[in-house]
Protein backbone atom coordinates (compact mmCIF):
# COMPACT_ATOMS: atom_id res chain seq x y z
CA UNK A 1 0.00 0.00 0.00
CA UNK A 2 1.54 3.11 -0.88
CA UNK A 3 0.82 6.79 0.88
CA UNK A 4 -1.37 7.81 -0.54
CA UNK A 5 -3.65 5.24 -0.66
CA UNK A 6 -6.38 5.54 1.74
CA UNK A 7 -7.26 2.19 4.19
CA UNK A 8 -10.57 1.91 6.03
CA UNK A 9 -10.13 3.42 9.90
CA UNK A 10 -7.43 5.19 8.31
CA UNK A 11 -7.70 8.88 9.70
CA UNK A 12 -4.41 10.69 8.91
CA UNK A 13 -6.54 12.61 6.05
CA UNK A 14 -8.57 14.15 8.66
CA UNK A 15 -5.33 15.22 10.50
CA UNK A 16 -3.73 17.47 7.94
CA UNK A 17 -3.91 20.98 9.38
CA UNK A 18 -4.82 22.86 6.18
CA UNK A 19 -8.22 20.16 5.16
CA UNK A 20 -11.73 22.22 6.15
CA UNK A 21 -14.87 19.72 5.50
CA UNK A 22 -17.33 20.57 3.41
CA UNK A 23 -20.07 21.39 6.15
CA UNK A 24 -17.51 24.07 7.51
CA UNK A 25 -17.04 25.33 4.30
CA UNK A 26 -20.99 25.83 3.96
CA UNK A 27 -21.00 27.35 7.34
CA UNK A 28 -18.80 30.10 6.39
CA UNK A 29 -20.36 30.69 2.84
CA UNK A 30 -23.85 30.80 5.03
CA UNK A 31 -22.48 33.21 7.60
CA UNK A 32 -20.87 35.40 4.94
CA UNK A 33 -24.72 35.51 3.05
CA UNK A 34 -25.81 36.25 6.24
CA UNK A 35 -23.45 39.18 6.75
CA UNK A 36 -24.48 40.23 3.04
CA UNK A 37 -28.27 40.31 3.85
CA UNK A 38 -27.51 42.56 7.14
CA UNK A 39 -25.50 45.25 4.55
CA UNK A 40 -28.39 45.16 2.56
CA UNK A 41 -30.82 45.90 5.19
CA UNK A 42 -29.32 48.78 6.76
CA UNK A 43 -30.15 52.57 5.36
CA UNK A 44 -27.84 53.96 3.01
CA UNK A 45 -26.68 56.70 5.83
CA UNK A 46 -25.80 53.46 7.75
CA UNK A 47 -24.11 51.86 5.27
CA UNK A 48 -22.24 55.13 4.64
CA UNK A 49 -20.60 54.62 8.10
CA UNK A 50 -19.14 50.56 7.35
CA UNK A 51 -16.04 50.76 5.07
CA UNK A 52 -16.76 49.56 1.80
CA UNK A 53 -15.01 49.52 -1.11
CA UNK A 54 -16.46 50.30 -4.43
CA UNK A 55 -17.45 46.37 -5.76
CA UNK A 56 -19.32 45.56 -2.59
CA UNK A 57 -20.70 48.83 -2.19
CA UNK A 58 -22.24 48.74 -6.05
CA UNK A 59 -23.04 44.98 -5.26
CA UNK A 60 -25.28 46.54 -2.14
CA UNK A 61 -26.61 49.20 -4.58
CA UNK A 62 -27.63 46.48 -6.87
CA UNK A 63 -29.50 44.23 -4.32
CA UNK A 64 -31.89 47.51 -2.78
CA UNK A 65 -32.99 47.51 -6.65
CA UNK A 66 -33.93 44.00 -6.74
CA UNK A 67 -35.73 43.80 -3.23
CA UNK A 68 -38.47 43.14 -5.45
CA UNK A 69 -37.69 40.07 -6.87
CA UNK A 70 -36.82 37.44 -4.80
CA UNK A 71 -34.86 34.85 -6.79
CA UNK A 72 -32.86 37.29 -7.78
CA UNK A 73 -31.89 39.11 -4.82
CA UNK A 74 -31.55 35.61 -2.94
CA UNK A 75 -28.69 34.43 -6.28
CA UNK A 76 -27.36 38.11 -5.34
CA UNK A 77 -26.99 37.39 -1.94
CA UNK A 78 -24.76 34.57 -2.98
CA UNK A 79 -23.27 36.37 -4.95
CA UNK A 80 -22.41 39.24 -2.23
CA UNK A 81 -21.21 36.26 0.09
CA UNK A 82 -18.42 35.07 -2.64
CA UNK A 83 -17.45 38.70 -2.97
CA UNK A 84 -16.69 38.60 0.66
CA UNK A 85 -14.98 35.48 0.74
CA UNK A 86 -12.72 37.06 -1.30
CA UNK A 87 -12.28 39.73 0.88
CA UNK A 88 -12.08 37.71 3.94
CA UNK A 89 -8.76 39.84 5.30
CA UNK A 90 -10.98 42.64 5.29
CA UNK A 91 -14.43 41.76 6.34
CA UNK A 92 -12.72 42.31 10.49
CA UNK A 93 -13.65 46.39 9.96
CA UNK A 94 -16.86 45.57 8.26
CA UNK A 95 -17.70 43.75 11.47
CA UNK A 96 -16.89 46.17 13.73
CA UNK A 97 -18.70 48.83 12.10
CA UNK A 98 -21.83 46.73 12.18
CA UNK A 99 -21.38 45.71 15.72
CA UNK A 100 -21.05 49.60 16.74
CA UNK A 101 -24.54 50.04 14.53
CA UNK A 102 -26.44 46.91 16.41
CA UNK A 103 -25.35 48.64 19.59
CA UNK A 104 -26.51 52.13 19.03
CA UNK A 105 -29.64 50.74 17.68
CA UNK A 106 -30.05 48.94 20.84
CA UNK A 107 -28.99 51.83 23.13
CA UNK A 108 -31.82 54.11 21.57
CA UNK A 109 -34.90 51.55 21.88
CA UNK A 110 -33.66 50.88 25.63
CA UNK A 111 -33.82 54.65 26.16
CA UNK A 112 -36.93 54.96 23.75
CA UNK A 113 -38.65 52.27 26.67
CA UNK A 114 -37.05 54.02 29.15
CA UNK A 115 -39.72 57.07 28.06
CA UNK A 116 -42.74 55.06 27.44
CA UNK A 117 -42.27 53.73 30.25
CA UNK A 118 -42.11 56.51 32.11
CA UNK A 119 -44.84 58.09 30.46
CA UNK A 120 -47.33 55.32 30.93
CA UNK A 121 -46.18 55.90 35.44
CA UNK A 122 -46.82 59.49 35.05
CA UNK A 123 -50.05 58.73 33.15
CA UNK A 124 -51.17 55.50 36.46
CA UNK A 125 -49.68 56.96 39.34
CA UNK A 126 -50.40 60.90 40.56
CA UNK A 127 -47.12 60.15 42.64
CA UNK A 128 -44.83 59.38 39.78
CA UNK A 129 -45.00 63.44 38.98
CA UNK A 130 -42.74 64.20 41.87
CA UNK A 131 -40.72 60.96 41.28
CA UNK A 132 -39.91 62.29 37.71
CA UNK A 133 -38.87 65.63 38.79
CA UNK A 134 -36.88 64.47 41.38
CA UNK A 135 -34.86 62.64 39.02
CA UNK A 136 -35.02 65.19 35.99
CA UNK A 137 -35.18 68.61 37.88
CA UNK A 138 -35.47 70.53 34.68
CA UNK A 139 -38.57 69.32 34.20
CA UNK A 140 -41.09 71.92 33.71
CA UNK A 141 -43.68 70.64 36.28
CA UNK A 142 -46.24 72.87 35.37
CA UNK A 143 -46.98 71.82 31.73
CA UNK A 144 -45.84 68.14 32.67
CA UNK A 145 -49.00 68.17 34.71
CA UNK A 146 -51.14 69.96 32.20
CA UNK A 147 -50.20 67.29 29.25
CA UNK A 148 -50.64 64.30 32.04
CA UNK A 149 -54.64 66.21 32.58
CA UNK A 150 -55.52 66.50 28.89
CA UNK A 151 -53.81 63.02 28.47
CA UNK A 152 -55.91 61.41 31.09
CA UNK A 153 -59.12 63.47 29.86
CA UNK A 154 -58.39 62.19 26.30
CA UNK A 155 -58.20 58.70 27.23
CA UNK A 156 -61.59 58.88 29.40
CA UNK A 157 -63.51 60.50 26.01
CA UNK A 158 -61.41 58.55 23.83
CA UNK A 159 -60.58 61.07 21.92
CA UNK A 160 -57.33 61.08 19.75
CA UNK A 161 -54.05 60.83 21.81
CA UNK A 162 -52.70 64.52 20.82
CA UNK A 163 -51.39 65.22 24.89
CA UNK A 164 -50.15 61.16 25.34
CA UNK A 165 -48.21 62.18 21.99
CA UNK A 166 -46.86 65.95 23.22
CA UNK A 167 -46.31 64.28 27.09
CA UNK A 168 -44.15 62.12 25.48
CA UNK A 169 -42.27 64.44 23.29
CA UNK A 170 -41.71 66.82 26.49
CA UNK A 171 -40.10 63.88 28.62
CA UNK A 172 -38.26 62.42 25.31
CA UNK A 173 -35.07 65.20 25.81
CA UNK A 174 -35.21 65.39 29.31
CA UNK A 175 -34.58 61.04 29.58
CA UNK A 176 -32.30 60.58 26.10
CA UNK A 177 -29.01 61.60 26.28
CA UNK A 178 -27.05 61.82 23.41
Amino acid sequence: MTDTEFKYGDSKWLEQPDHISKSQIKREMHALQALGEELIALSPAARAKIPLDDELKDALELADKLSKKREALRRHIQFIGRLMRVREDDLEPIEQALAIIRNTNQAATRQFHKVETWRDRLLADSEAVTAFVAEYPTADVQQLRQLIRNAKKEQEKQQPPKAFRELFQLIKPLIITD
